[in-house]
């Protein structure tokens, strides 16, 4: 089904002046769907990119996890899981290249995949650090409700209770932050000679715009993230990149071009 093309709404976004904010389409409810079947296409023709991609995130979160249990302390866990989806969308920038190589009629590398940081690479060594500090600031918060843990309260469930719901609360926060700012900010950096603020706000707007559908979106990540993490992270050799190249046909769909893109 075609997009239609959506007017640039007047919201907060729009309306700030800070930077350019590039006009967005009207999302179809089916089109979370299509981006996941466009990744597992995409998975069927860069096998070994996947792999090695998929192992190496796997890799990542096994090594949060292994930094937990060294240190002991349960309560990093939530933190490290807010860490990992904040980081997440920098770290894909070599699954998008492979979906940007695949669209052109290429054929993907790793070196190529490596290289795709360096396109737009101020701006998007930018992005890094701005997800860098939302992670720092977060795990700020987090220490500072640990803080709050009484030493002397029993470790179960009950106890815990009110601590998990407020790290919970307070890391869906983060989370829902991190996705508006990061949903669609790096595959527009490495496509488009751009701001980081034109980039960061354009992704904003359309969230905001398509929040019923890209909710929804958000909504399936999160599954897939959270059967990875049932799976002793091994379902996340499949599930990351198949996020990341889904993420590059939502970027597709999603974000207006003046003109028609003509690959070579």
């Amino acid at each position: 089904m075609s997009h239609s093309f959506k007017e640039q709404p007047h919201n907060a976004i729009t309306d700030s002046h800070i930077a350019r904010v590039i006009p967005c389409k009207e999302l179809d409810p089916g089109d979370p769907w299509k981006w996941l079947r466009l990744g597992f296409q995409d998975m069927a023709r860069a096998p070994l990119l996947t792999f090695f991609f998929g192992v190496l995130f796997a890799a990542l979160v096994w090594f949060i996890e292994f930094l937990v249990l060294q240190t002991g302390w349960h309560l990093v866990i939530m933190p490290a899981l807010v860490c990992f989806m904040l980081i997440g969308p920098f770290l894909a920038a070599g699954l998008y290249d492979v979906s940007w190589e695949l669209e052109k009629g290429h054929v993907p590398s790793l070196w190529h995949s490596i290289k795709a940081i360096t396109r737009n690479a101020v701006n998007e060594w930018a992005f890094g650090i701005l997800l860098m500090v939302l992670m720092i600031f977060w795990l700020r918060v987090a220490s500072l409700i640990h803080a709050l843990y009484p030493p002397y309260i029993d470790e179960n469930f009950e106890s815990l209770l009110p601590f998990l719901a407020l790290g919970t609360i307070v890391g869906a926060g983060f989370t829902t932050l991190g996705f508006f700012i990061s949903a669609f900010t790096q595959p527009i950096l490495m496509e488009r000679k751009v701001d980081l603020a034109t980039a960061v706000l354009t992704s904003m707007n359309a969230v905001w715009v398509n929040k019923k559908i890209m909710l929804a979106w958000a909504f399936i990540i999160f599954l897939l993230v959270l059967v990875g993490y049932f799976t002793y992270f091994i379902g996340f050799v499949i599930f990351m990149p198949l996020l990341g190249y889904a993420s590059w046909h939502a970027y597709i769909d999603t974000i207006e071009t003046k003109r028609k893109r003509k690959y070579e």
